[in-house]
Order: C-alpha cells, then structure tokens, then sequence
C-alpha cells in the first residue's frame, strides 16, 4: 500500500499530529529521515513518483499543461510505463489508485467535487458523512480490500489532497489544535538577503495579518491531517483483520514539503530549500525490523524501482533514475548508495502582469495580496544536494540574466540564512558546478554514478564550462 500526501509539513512537525500513524508505521518499521524530491511540486514531484525519473527525463516541468502536467504527450509516452501500470500489466497484480492524481484533474477540494470512477463521473456534495475526500478515499480503499481477489497480489496507491488548500478540516476537528502556530525557526520572517531576486523581493517584516493567515492556515492543515490520521488506522486495521498485514509493505510519504513564513514567504512550496524539498517517508512491512531510523539519501525517484524490486520485476527492463530500497529496508549490509542526487524545477509566470500586483510587471505569479510572489518565469533552478559522513551541501544555479548561485553549508547553516557561493573553496565550488552538468544529462543508470565527495568520482577539470551561462541555457533547453 502506498499512502502521500499533498503538501507535507515540515517533516519533524508533519507528524506530530499523525499519531495514530506514527505508532502503526514509524514504530512498526523504518523512518528516512533524509528522504528528498527532486522537483517540489504537485505534478512533477507524482510523475516522479510514478516513473521513477528526474523531471527532465519524464518532461513534467511545473503545474501547468503547457509544463506537461497531465498532458496527451505524457499520458501517450511516460504513463504506459509508470510502475503501477507495469505491477499490472507485467507482474499480475490487482491495482488501484484513490485520490489526487495529476493536477490538471483539479481535485484538491474536500466537499462538492467530481470523482472519475473507473472512468464514470460521480458527483459529491457537501454532506460530511458522505461526502468529505479524506473518508471517500478511506471508504472506497476499504471497499477494494474486501473485495479484491485473494488468489492475485494487489497494489494501493491512496493520495489524499490533505493537507492541501482549501484545508477543509472534518467536523469533529475544527476545534483541534488551537494554541499551534506555524514555526518559528531562525528563518521565519527574515530577510532572504544574497538569493535569487524572488526570495529577495518578499517584504520583511511581514505584516501581521500575513502570520495570522499563515498561522491559521498551519493549523487548518494539521487538523485536516488527523482525517488522515484515521485513514491509516482503518487500513492497518482492515489489513489485520484479512489476515494480509504482516505480508504487505506500506509506505507513507507525499509529494512536497511546504513552507510557513521562511525569508518571509508566506505560502507555498516549489523553491529549492530543505522546507520544501524533504519529506517524510515511513515503511513497514515483511523483513523490516521495528523502530529503525535511515539516515541514507533517498528521494521519490527510488519508490518505483523499490515496490518494483519487491514485486521481483528485474529493475534492468526499466528506464527508470531511481534506485531500489529494498537493501536499506532489509538492513543489508555494505550497502553502496547515494551521496548526491539532483533538483529541479522550471518557473511558472503570466505573459501579462499578475492582475493582484500590476506593478511588478510580467512574468509573477501566486502572488499574495501585499505583492510577495511565490513564483516567476526565472524561478528555473537546478541543484545537487550532496549528503556524506564529510559533507551537508547544497549548490544550485538558476537560469535567469543574473545565473544566480546558491551554495549552502548545512552543517553550519542547517536553515540555509547563509549563501557562501563567493565564498566557498573555487575547487568544491566547479566540482558542484561539474556534478550538476553531469546529473542535468543523465539517464537510468548514469543518474546512479559516484558523487563529487565519493571515492573513484572522477572529476576532469578541462570539461568545466568556462560561461555559466551556457550551462544554464543548456538546462533550459532540457526542458523543452
């Protein structure tokens, strides 16, 4: 059974109204706790978790149609070998999917909204007990395991919009959680001086009206997470009663992180720092011991090729980025893994002017009613996130006039206030800026090569790009 969720909160905040979850998966199997994704938004990130690919090898850039998200160019090519589709068509499996899928299909609502069952339009209202999303999904799921074949093995794919906006708690939660407040961590309503001009413009300090917005909207998500919470109860409980628990592995993640007021942004995901880009991931199943904690670099891109491996499908027969779990949940031995793996992401903006903040001109978007933008044209960005026993880095390049730089040191700067790009070592700094090329091209098993800290990494200094730029322009050109 595989469980995400839409918008995940900080990860360490993210589960601690998920009680209920936490005892019937943390504690019954593995937490990873360095689980990433290489894209931090909606349909990017599931059509990364669906391929097993970096975005510019499934070519969903962004949310909109034009960025490939739920188009007839990817239905047509990507989707046929999405792994659910190959758990079917390839390994006999019973599949199902329940929820938000791609975001042209607009369903992030909880009442008075449209379901495609098996094809047939199905109309919902407004009446909580029968209408809220959050217990449809878990009624429908529980409907599937009771009357699903128990001769074939199944696959579950639940994708419930919560906690995403409009967070529309249930009833019975509405009062939950009325003292809790989005975190104040060192980067709450700073100034996010030397970064990229979209994080610079944001307005600091933030009015008070935007942290009561913020605030409330913290708050709403974790009480529409307790709907959730329920869910998974009822699965692991249904499962129990089948008899099929101690042979089926669950995993829980969701698609982005979200950020809350960080360099006074006030809601949102998609850009490039550890609020938006980690995740939680929780699994448990047969051979996973209890309570354990992974702190190898994972991301969503490996979730395919691992429910694949579990399957016993050969991983060769794919094109996928990704590398399987299944050593890390058996707890092998000398495993050989990760120390890198890539981010990106291809700004969405009008042509025109953003009608809420005509003043900032073309190509904002999500802007907020005091004009701090989310989002822009020249929000494309690519990183390597490098994780070691010796390193915690970050290196990114936009794709933008400036070819603006982050670089960030995590261990001293785990809440990245601090661009050292002019002044990290000029070595470290083109061996990020080689690994980055190389991971902006790479396809199947060459995503899976050496880091830049890993020994036999080879880095020949004679195939850096003396331009920047035309690095950047090259990744542009990936995207299209």
């Amino acid at each position: 059974i595989f469980a995400f969720l839409a918008d995940a909160l900080l990860v360490l905040s993210f589960q601690t109204p998920l009680k209920k979850t936490n005892a019937l998966i943390a504690q019954m199997g593995i937490t990873f706790v360095n689980a990433y994704v290489p894209s931090a938004l909606c349909c990017p990130s599931r059509a990364s978790i669906l391929t097993g690919k970096y975005p510019h090898n499934h070519h969903v850039v962004n949310n909109t149609l034009e960025g490939n998200c739920s188009s007839k160019l990817w239905q047509k090519i990507q989707e046929p070998y999405t792994f659910p589709a190959v758990l079917k068509a390839m390994c006999g499996y019973q599949t199902f999917f329940a929820g938000k899928y791609l975001n042209e299909e607009k369903n992030s609502k909880y009442y008075n909204y449209t379901l495609s069952v098996n094809g047939k339009a199905r109309r919902h209202g407004e009446n909580y007990s029968v209408d809220y999303l959050t217990d449809v999904l878990a009624n429908m799921s529980l409907d599937f395991l009771e009357y699903k074949s128990n001769f074939e093995p199944f696959f579950m794919m639940i994708a419930t919009p919560a906690p995403h906006s409009p967070w529309t708690p249930a009833p019975q939660y509405t009062k939950s959680f009325q003292n809790v407040s989005a975190p104040r961590n060192s980067n709450f309503n700073i100034h996010g001086k030397n970064k990229h001009w979209l994080i610079r413009q944001a307005k600091t300090p933030m009015s008070n009206s935007s942290i009561q917005f913020l605030d409330d909207a913290y708050r709403k998500r974790w009480q529409t997470l307790l709907s959730v919470d329920d869910l998974i109860e009822k699965l692991v409980k249904k499962l129990e009663v089948n008899g099929e628990l101690d042979n089926t592995y669950i995993f829980y993640t969701s698609d982005n992180g979200f950020h809350t007021g960080q360099f006074s942004l006030p809601i949102d995901k998609r850009q490039l720092y550890e609020f938006d880009i980690k995740v939680p991931l929780l699994v448990r199943g047969p051979g996973i011991k209890p309570n354990q904690t992974n702190k190898m670099l994972v991301a969503n891109i490996d979730l395919g090729p691992t429910i694949l491996d579990i399957a016993g499908y050969d991983l060769n027969k794919t094109q996928m980025d990704g590398m399987s779990l299944l050593p890390l949940l058996r707890g092998d031995k000398n495993v050989t893994w990760r120390s890198d793996f890539l981010v990106e992401y291809q700004g969405e903006g009008y042509n025109g002017s953003d009608p809420t903040c005509p003043g900032l001109g073309p190509g904002v978007t999500h802007c907020f009613p005091d004009c701090v933008c989310e989002d822009s044209y020249n929000n494309t960005y690519a990183c390597v996130r490098t994780l070691s026993a010796s390193w915690d880095l970050q290196y990114c390049e936009f794709d933008d006039r400036e070819v603006f730089v982050e670089v960030y040191n995590l261990t001293a700067d785990p809440h990245q206030i601090n661009n050292i790009a002019k002044t990290i070592d000029q070595e470290i700094l083109e061996k990020m800026n080689y690994r980055l090329m190389m991971l902006q091209s790479c396809s199947g098993a060459t995503c899976r090569t050496p880091g830049v800290f890993d020994p036999g990494y080879r880095f020949d200094p004679r195939l850096m790009f003396s331009n920047h730029g035309l690095r950047a322009r090259r990744f542009s050109a990936q995207f299209l």
